[in-house]
């Protein structure tokens, strides 16, 4: 099919961090390819590959129920498996690439398959070689991660601890993390099947700890988190409020009152006025902090 036709291919997942401005010049294919299975197993971990048009929360639930320890914290992220690598996506501390073992992909030029390691995909935050270098020029056929036979929880990213006490769970098993983590999301995202959005739309930036120094002495109360030694990484949605955005609506297109990184719509809003809202946002961030937020969404 790669060689018998002369269209652009475009590979679309569930959609749910896209935002399509413009009409698409070329031939869209929706994923549907399933399957999830163990290929590898040993007393200290597992390999479980699953195809690309798998929901990502599958394979969460997957790994959950059979005792693989690792992927849950990023329970409830949207979209398909085979979008997780090219976004590296991440939740409360854990990233893809922290479990990453390989993906196999298909050149849409030549058809041919190929077969990228860690390093390969130079996964970054929110980042991966498929957002810039390769951007549309694979398709993500499959995704093999390696996880634990054996529990080590990542509890410190959020409220999940604080979540956990309060139920008077001093020793959680990963069906307690999972429980937590759906309370948080449920009470601070908004369900795009009944409020329309794209989850995170900015990214948290990073900026170096002597700019973040400076930024502490006028605004005390700002968060961080650090990245490495020169560097930390700031809340975007934290900087949004500061700037008065949370709660606000613009037309049909709103910043949700629960999470400023989060923007809704009433489903009738055309991507024109998402990114009007958008540049807005970015310029009154800019202003206030001087810090350039960069957006999370995909935007073709």
């Amino acid at each position: 099919m790669v060689k018998s036709h002369k269209k652009l291919l475009w590979i679309l997942g569930s959609g749910s961090n896209v935002l399509i401005s413009k009409k698409i010049a070329g031939l869209v294919l929706k994923n549907e390819l399933k399957g999830i299975e163990v290929i590898k197993k040993t007393p200290d971990y597992v390999l479980v590959e699953a195809l690309s048009g798998e929901l990502w929360s599958k394979l969460v639930n997957f790994s959950v129920e059979r005792g693989f320890y690792g992927l849950e914290n990023m329970f409830l992220i949207p979209g398909t498996v085979g979008a997780a690598p090219v976004q590296n996506i991440g939740a409360y501390g854990v990233e893809l690439k922290d479990f990453f073992y390989h993906l196999r992909a298909i050149d849409l030029q030549t058809g041919h398959e190929k077969i990228f390691s860690l390093k390969d995909c130079r996964f970054g935050y929110r980042d991966s070689i498929f957002k810039k270098k390769f951007k549309n020029k694979y398709f993500i056929y499959s995704v093999t991660i390696k996880l634990k036979r054996q529990p080590s929880f990542q509890l410190k990213y959020g409220s999940i601890q604080e979540k956990l006490m309060a139920k008077g769970i001093t020793k959680p098993d990963v069906r307690d993390i999972v429980e937590v983590i759906q309370e948080i999301r449920n009470n601070k995202l908004p369900n795009p099947a009944v409020l329309p959005n794209a989850g995170s739309f900015f990214k948290n930036p990073e900026i170096s700890k002597i700019r973040f120094n400076q930024l502490q002495k006028k605004y005390p109360q700002i968060p961080s988190f650090s990245v490495n030694r020169t560097k930390v990484k700031i809340p975007a949605g934290w900087l949004i409020e500061q700037a008065g955005f949370r709660g606000k609506k613009f037309g049909p297109v709103g910043i949700y009152k629960k999470q400023a990184l989060i923007l809704t719509t009433n489903g009738k809003a055309s991507a024109q006025q998402v990114l009007l809202v958008v540049r807005k946002i970015k310029l009154a961030i800019k202003r206030k902090f001087g810090i350039t937020l960069e957006e999370e969404v995909n935007i073709i």
